[in-house]
């Protein structure tokens, strides 16, 4: 099985045809797709003006959306070197029972569906890397009560999502799954609170 720079020479390589380098650009989104495959597919097509069906687009359009989802995975690396430096002292310390914040990095692992949205077609705008370093600072500061990305105050506790975990806040203007341990114990409360007015108008 190809790795993602096994990958990322396919979809630069000018002896490839168009579409395999399209497809090598899909199979990058296996090895690392912070919004989810296809959220992730749809964020990097619109803002690189590719059209999601089109199987021999430009490949300066194709090479622009792979340098985009290079320099995002090089900040989630960088994240997660970070982390297992984190963890090694807490263990050396004596802290060997992970808290919420790290049951969050478990599902995370390999940065697929660090911001996961639900819905494909509503992602933040901004580009990946913009979007990966506001989370990891949200993540390393004092729990807040907006979305560490777009700022959004009105969050909503969803369930029946497909993603792991299957219930939890999600923002309303950018459409992520908001990280619990960036939010405080109020905001978790009325994200549910908005849920609870939301079912009761609709009943």
């Amino acid at each position: 099985m190809a790795g993602f720079r096994s990958l990322a020479r396919q979809v630069r390589d000018p002896r490839c045809d168009l579409a395999l380098r399209r497809y090598s650009l899909r199979k990058c989104l296996e090895r690392f797709a912070p919004y989810g495959h296809r959220a992730t597919w749809d964020h990097l097509c619109s803002r690189h003006m590719i059209e999601p069906e089109d199987r021999a687009p430009d490949p300066a359009r194709l090479v622009a959306a792979l340098e985009e989802l290079e320099e995002a995975r090089a900040v989630w690396l960088a994240y997660e070197v970070e982390f297992a430096r984190r963890r090694k002292r807490e263990k050396h310390d004596g802290l060997r029972r992970p808290g919420s914040f790290d049951d969050w990095h478990r599902r995370t692992w390999g940065g697929c569906g660090v911001a996961w949205c639900d819905e494909p077609g509503i992602h933040p705008v901004a580009p990946l890397g913009d979007v990966l370093r506001r989370l990891i600072s949200a993540l390393e500061s004092e729990p807040g009560a907006n979305c560490p990305v777009c700022a959004e105050s009105r969050i909503v506790w969803k369930q029946g999502l497909a993603h792991d975990p299957w219930f939890g806040p999600v923002c309303t203007g950018c459409g992520i799954l908001v990280p619990q341990p960036v939010l405080t114990a109020e905001a978790l409360a009325e994200s549910k609170r908005v849920r609870r007015r939301e079912l009761a108008s609709v009943a």
